[in-house]
């Protein structure tokens, strides 16, 4: 038997160190070729760690958090054949280019917030049932553990196949599907609970509290909230959808906003843009690529529509559904989660009425949508039923003037509530 050392990577970019976020194996653990051994969490992505080969891990090389330097040893592993240690990853992009399946799977942070689901941790995580401990507390979502409380079922009990061991709902209704038996929903519901649960702030959500704190402490913020009558861009989305949807796809509202952004942008370039505050330089950019928040399991992304500048309300429309559903589903690709000018943040039906969004830095403008509802509004002397949605968005006011803020959302309302001035060149 031999030893097979596989040393923590070289991401690229000048990167010296990162944090090991999550480990997919144990000691003991026999794992095969490809097998994803753990995460790696870098400035800007999240990175899986594949096995380049079949063995028994017999040493783990850090804990979960812990900041850890390119070529130290991450993990040993028993393999067949002579008694002497093979290593490799040195650095680890070289061998993972001699074998492409092994090679680091990276989803990247919008600029900012990564995340990668592997097929192979499957693998690790088989069966609906797991023993764990009393007081070990398996990881899930608020949504999950009321699911899981209304059902009766004890989350310990859960194996988890989300990333990290994440107990998900398909993992409570395989649980039910194995034919377990719940405690009683009613006692469960008034049981008296005195538990509790430390989460450790490592990986992707430490990168998140790190993104969002720089933002709040380097920017100025400012909000800017106005309301806008959508009656009108809602009966011609509705009319494209009848008469084009079986076609070319059903449209939400968010395509018109990408084109309202569009539009309204080319009379202030100063909004497009990104602000390096160590250099003191704004950039404005011609190109408008919009960054779509997009809510995951794992925590918050910003895929980026690029040159929205350039698409129809279709090619919006399927750009943003291609992108959201990576980024759901961890496959998204560094680029398409880098790069944005522009940020475009939405909760949909949970929008509430005012939101207060943080800028996604260098990013110097943020348009945060909330929820549409009816109200009865005065119209021509008239009481009349209209369609509302709220504008929350912020800005970076040592960049954008609170004038021009105002005058660009201003603007964006002018186009939605007349939707044809968005598709008419000048006017």
């Amino acid at each position: 038997m031999g030893t097979h050392v596989i040393k923590m990577p070289d991401i690229g970019e000048g990167i010296a160190e990162v944090e090991l976020s999550v480990w997919h194996v144990k000691v003991g653990d026999m794992v095969v070729e490809d097998q994803v051994l753990a995460d790696v969490m870098t400035d800007k992505a999240m990175v899986d760690i594949p096995s380049p080969v079949h063995g028994k891990v017999i040493a783990l090389g850090g804990v979960p958090g812990e900041v850890m330097a390119v070529g130290s040893i991450l993990i040993s592993i028993e393999v067949e054949g002579a008694g002497n240690v093979k290593e490799s990853a040195q650095p680890a992009a070289a061998a993972v280019k001699e074998a492409p399946v092994a090679a680091p799977k990276v989803a990247a942070v919008a600029e900012s917030k990564p995340m990668a689901a592997a097929a192979p941790r499957a693998a690790v995580c088989q069966g609906p049932m797991v023993a764990r401990e009393a007081d070990e507390r398996p990881l899930a979502s608020p949504a999950v553990r009321k699911h899981a409380l209304d059902l009766g079922i004890q989350l310990r009990l859960v194996r988890g196949t989300g990333p990290a061991g994440r107990v998900l709902h398909e993992d409570l209704d395989a649980y039910l599907a194995q034919g377990q038996q719940p405690q009683s929903t009613a006692t469960a519901a008034y049981a008296q609970r005195n538990d509790e649960e430390q989460i450790p702030v490592i990986g992707m959500r430490r990168k998140i509290a790190q993104r969002m704190q720089d933002a709040t402490q380097r920017a100025a913020h400012f909000s800017y909230v106005e309301e806008i009558d959508v009656t009108a861009v809602e009966e011609l989305r509705a009319h494209l959808n009848e008469k084009h949807g079986a076609t070319r796809g059903k449209l939400t509202l968010l395509p018109f906003l990408v084109r309202a952004l569009v539009v309204a942008l080319r009379d202030f370039p100063q909004i497009n843009a990104r602000y390096d505050d160590e250099a003191q330089v704004i950039t404005r950019l011609g190109a408008v690529h919009v960054g779509i928040a997009t809510q995951a399991d794992i925590g918050l992304m910003v895929p980026v529509v690029r040159h929205a500048e350039a698409r129809s309300l279709w090619d919006s429309a399927t750009e943003i559904s291609r992108l959201a559903t990576a980024a759901r589903t961890g496959k998204a690709s560094r680029d398409e989660l880098s790069g944005s000018t522009i940020t475009l943040t939405s909760l949909g039906a949970l929008g509430g009425i005012v939101s207060t969004p943080v800028l996604n830095l260098p990013e110097v403008a943020i348009v945060g949508v909330n929820k549409i509802v009816e109200r009865p509004m005065v119209v021509k002397g008239q009481i009349v039923i209209r369609k509302m949605m709220n504008l929350s968005s912020s800005f970076d006011h040592r960049v954008v003037d609170g004038m021009d803020a105002a005058q660009f959302i201003q603007a964006i309302r002018g186009l939605l509530e007349q939707p044809a001035t968005l598709f008419v060149d000048s006017f």
